[in-house]
């Protein structure tokens, strides 16, 4: 599996470890499948254009829950984005903010364990 196969799987499985817990499962749900098709990836700009509205509305709310969710999935669509070949990427270092920003969702949303998630991805890597 190549490496930008292996990132979008485990973004993959960061959705699916965070669906159960988010009631606005819209564009979560539509970044899992596009993480599962490769000829999908392209799309992250647009799916990235329509979170940003999401979140610049619970911001207004101030919905803090909302807030980490959204930058989680932002972060997803602009690596998945980038992981494309698309001319006008969006920063380098998209990739790079995955998990700390996943890590920050699963502890605003008082997980028992936050950090089951790290595991779930180590485990997927060791095996």
């Amino acid at each position: 599996m190549s490496s930008e196969a292996s990132v979008a799987n485990a973004i993959g499985e960061m959705v699916d470890f965070f669906l159960p817990h988010c009631d606005d499962t819209k564009t979560l749900i539509e970044l899992k499948a596009m993480a599962s098709d490769r000829t999908r990836w392209r799309l992250g700009h647009h799916l990235f254009d329509r979170i940003r509205n999401k979140m610049l509305k619970a911001d207004r709310k101030s919905d803090i829950r909302l807030q980490h969710q959204y930058s989680f999935e932002e972060i997803c669509a602009k690596t998945l984005f980038n992981l494309s070949g698309s001319p006008a990427p969006f920063d380098d270092d998209s990739p790079f903010w995955v998990i700390p920003i996943a890590l920050q969702f699963a502890a605003q949303l008082k997980l028992d364990d936050p950090y089951s998630m790290t595991r779930l991805l180590q485990s997927r890597s060791d095996g």
